[in-house]
C-alpha cells in the first residue's frame, strides 16, 4: 500500500458509513471447507531469465519447477507458499496478473460447495505430481484464482529468503460491492482494515480469510478511489497488483539485501505505511510490486481500526 509523504499529511478521518458495509457482511454458510491463507501469486514475464535473477537472488526464493505449467517456473518462500512465473505471449495486455491462489484443506469438497451455491466457471479439481490439489474459478470481476489443497505441512522459511510468510496479496477492484458479495458474503473473508490518502476516499480495503491471518488487499480504482481510471496505466497495474511478504524486523532484512548486494534496481523505502507497519517495496523486471511488511503495526494506522489480530509470523 502507498505511504506517508512528509509533504502532506496522510491521516484520514474514520468513515462511519465505510465500517458498517464492512462489519455487515453475510457470514459464509456452514459446511464450507475452510480457506485458511494465502497459497501464491501467479504473474507474467517477458523476460524469464531477469525475472529468475529478481526472485531466486534478490528475494531469495528456491525455484522449482511448476505442476501446473511446464513453461512456468515456481519461486518458493516456504513449502506452501510461493510466487508462479509464466512466460507473457507476444501480445500480452498492461497487467501481468495472472491469478492468486488461496489454501483450502479440501479443495474437492470446497469446489463443489462453491457449485451448489451457484458459482460458475470452475474446473475440475487437478492433482499435480507432488501431491498437491487445486480448481481455478473467476471472481465477479473477471480475475482467476485458484483454491489449493497443498501435499506439504511444512511452513518453516527456505533457507536464503528474505521471508518464509506471505502476508497478503492485493489486485485492482473497480465495483467493491460485486468483489464483497463474492469474497466477503460467499466466501466469509472477514474485515480487517481500510484506508486512504484521503478522508473523503477509499483506496485500500483489507480482509482476511475465512480461517486464517493472511489477507486480501482491494486496491481500489475509479469513482472514489485517488487512483482514476486515467492512471491505470502498466506502471500503475504492476503497483496495484502485488504480492506482500512478512518478515520481523525491516531494517535488518533491508540490511541484509544492501550487504548482500540484492538490491533490485527499482526500490523504494523503508517507510511508514499508513497502518502503521514498516514496509519496503521491490518490483520484478516487468514491474509488479513485491512489498515487505513487518508483521505488526507499530504505530496507530490512519482512518480505521484494525478489527481482526494480526499475523503473529
Amino acid at each position: 500500500m502507498p505511504m506517508f509523504h512528509a509533504a502532506r499529511s496522510r491521516r484520514c478521518a474514520a468513515l462511519g458509513l465505510i465500517a458498517a458495509a464492512m462489519i455487515g457482511a453475510a457470514p459464509p454458510e456452514a459446511g464450507r471447507p475452510a480457506i485458511t491463507g494465502i497459497s501464491h501469486l501467479a504473474v507474467y514475464a517477458t523476460d524469464m531469465a531477469a525475472t529468475d535473477q529478481f526472485y531466486r537472488v534478490v528475494l531469495g526464493a528456491r525455484k522449482g519447477p511448476d505442476p501446473e505449467d511446464p513453461a512456468g517456473v515456481r519461486y518458493y518462500f516456504s513449502p506452501r507458499q510461493f510466487v508462479e512465473v509464466l512466460p507473457a505471449a507476444k501480445d500480452h495486455g498492461p497487467s501481468m496478473l495472472a491469478h492468486v491462489g488461496y489454501i483450502t484443506a479440501d479443495a474437492g469438497k470446497l469446489r463443489a460447495w462453491l457449485a451448489a451455491h451457484g458459482a460458475g466457471d470452475l474446473t475440475p479439481v487437478q492433482r499435480g505430481a507432488g501431491g498437491d490439489q487445486w480448481f481455478g474459478g473467476r471472481d465477479p470481476e473477471g480475475n482467476a484464482v485458484q483454491f489449493v489443497q497443498p501435499a506439504s505441512r511444512a511452513t518453516a522459511p527456505e533457507r536464503g529468503a528474505i521471508s518464509g510468510r506471505i502476508l497478503h496479496v492485493g489486485y485492482a477492484v473497480h465495483d467493491r460491492a460485486k468483489q464483497d458479495g463474492f469474497y466477503r458474503a460467499l466466501l466469509g473473508f472477514r474485515p480487517y482494515w481500510y484506508g486512504a490518502f484521503h478522508e473523503d476516499k477509499v483506496d485500500w480495503v483489507s480482509q482476511q480469510l475465512p480461517d486464517g491471518r493472511d489477507w486480501l488487499e482491494y486496491m481500489m480504482v475509479g469513482p472514489g478511489s485517488d487512483v482514476t481510471m486515467d492512471k491505470v496505466d502498466a506502471r500503475q497495474l504492476g503497483v496495484l497488483n502485488h504480492v506482500s511478504l512478512g518478515v520481523v524486523n525491516m531494517q535488518a532484512a533491508v540490511t541484509t539485501l544492501y550487504r548482500e548486494n540484492r538490491l533490485s534496481p527499482r526500490h523504494d523505502g523503508p517507510q511508514m505505511g499508513l497502518d502503521g507497519k514498516w514496509q519496503a517495496n521491490f518490483y520484478d523486471p516487468d514491474g509488479t510490486r513485491v512489498e515487505l511488511m513487518e508483521f505488526k503495526p507499530v504505530m496507530k494506522p490512519c482512518c480505521s481500526a484494525f478489527t481482526a489480530a494480526s499475523p503473529e509470523r
